[in-house]
């Protein structure tokens, strides 16, 4: 089993913020793929499903996201994971919005879900990074994160996030390239190498080349022609 985990802040307040991405991504999964019904459970809420041939449990955990690591941390430990199997969805200020990378351990930059999820498992767990860009400056970035997402941002956000769906049996199978492949495809799918206006010009037709002209009538005599033959 793997267990999933999207960072957020219970309530409906918090919904739409920049902070709950984490919540917003494991809900796609649950609908795309076809998971059971949310119940409360390890100081969250869980769902169980399958992706591809891996059974998996999404976690949303409800103690704030100051304290994800409590509830990350029962869970683990009711079905024996270890932070190999846990991956985590969370909001990364240092990548532009839209943008999404994948990590396996490392330190925290200071993300508080992180930081209490490092305090009770440690830091060998993954991370699915979600860019949500920087507001310029720090004092900035607690109304930032706890603001809602623009209507602006509606339309990569929304193409994350079923990338991520479309990549999740991948990222569970721990194949993160073709995870990624699956987001990008998404965010920033290849263009045709014909421009629609190329197209056009193409389907309309050639016109007809114009017939040559009929040459002039020889009105010459013959004492004239043989004149001119020798001129």
């Amino acid at each position: 089993m793997k267990l999933f985990v999207g960072l957020g802040n219970p309530g409906a307040g918090y919904a739409k913020n920049r902070h709950n991405i984490g919540f917003m991504a494991m809900d796609r999964i649950a609908e795309d793929h076809g998971f059971g019904p949310w119940k409360s459970k390890f100081q969250g809420e869980v769902t169980e499903g399958r992706l591809g041939n891996d059974k998996i449990l999404l976690l949303k955990p409800g103690t704030f996201m100051n304290r994800s690591g409590q509830s990350v941390q029962a869970a683990m430990q009711f079905y024996k994971l270890e932070p190999a199997d846990v991956v985590v969805f969370h909001d990364e200020l240092d990548l532009a919005p839209g943008k999404c990378r994948v990590k396996q351990g490392g330190g925290h930059a200071g993300h508080n879900g992180l930081r209490s999820i490092h305090g009770h498992i440690g830091e060998a767990y993954g991370r699915v990074r979600l860019g949500i860009g920087h507001p310029g400056h720090k004092d900035k970035v607690a109304g930032y994160v706890l603001h809602d997402f623009a209507k602006a941002e509606e339309d990569w956000l929304d193409d994350l996030l079923r990338g991520i769906s479309d990549g999740a049996a991948h990222l569970a199978d721990g194949d993160t390239g073709k995870f990624m492949n699956a987001v990008a495809l998404r965010v920033a799918p290849p263009r045709s190498s014909t421009s629609p206006a190329k197209a056009e010009k193409a389907d309309v037709p050639k016109p007809e080349p114009k017939p040559e002209a009929a040459p002039e009538p020889d009105t010459r005599n013959p004492l004239q022609k043989l004149v001119d033959r020798f001129r």
